[in-house]
């Protein structure tokens, strides 16, 4: 076996990867996440979806790709210049809520349907506000992190925060979670 992604890439990833290059976007998820995630979305038929960092929307274009005619995504990112260039490249797909906002302020304003799958690739929803953001998984649902390996762009402490929450996570009797040591460390949780 190897790592190699073969099931093909989303329509828009090698557009939104020259436009990282060209605005200097340098935090990109990794192709490992955003296969994962789609994986993980087409096991969620009707699916209600929540990513927490949009940023340029390469992930977001996996999740999209796992999504049938009946589901739908909101993506939160605080930064209007990703906002709008995720708009360029998804605006008009109708499951697709693309939203600008301080990621903490959505979450706890937020009062719509529970979600079958979180993404948390932002502060809010992993490091802040991780109770109320584990509120609005379904029962069943899957609540992804990424960037839990050393990174060599961390600033000092980020380590320790990093295995705060870990502890966090192992020690919530109402999850059940899988630590990955592949990509960037991954964490999958699902809701009991």
């Amino acid at each position: 076996m190897n790592d190699i992604i073969s099931a093909g890439l989303p329509l828009a990833y090698e557009d939104l990867l020259a436009k990282c290059k060209e605005i200097g976007f340098t935090m990109p998820s990794d192709l490992y996440i955003g296969s994962l995630l789609k994986t993980l979305i087409c096991s969620k038929p009707k699916a209600n979806i929540l990513e927490l960092g949009t940023g340029i929307g390469l992930t977001l274009s996996w999740m999209i790709d796992g999504m049938d005619l009946d589901s739908t995504i909101y993506s939160v990112d605080n930064d209007p210049q990703l906002i709008r260039i995720a708009t360029d490249f998804f605006g008009e797909d109708k499951r697709v809520n693309l939203i600008c906002e301080d990621g903490s302020a959505w979450i706890k304003n937020y009062s719509g349907d529970l979600f079958d799958l979180i993404f948390a690739d932002a502060w809010p929803g992993k490091y802040s506000d991780l109770d109320l953001t584990l509120e609005l998984l379904k029962p069943g649902g899957f609540y992804i992190i990424d960037d839990m390996l050393s990174q060599p762009n961390w600033p000092e402490g980020h380590q320790e925060l990093v295995y705060e929450l870990i502890g966090v996570l192992e020690n919530r009797k109402d999850l059940q979670l899988t630590k990955m040591n592949w990509s960037t460390g991954i964490i999958i949780v699902v809701k009991k």
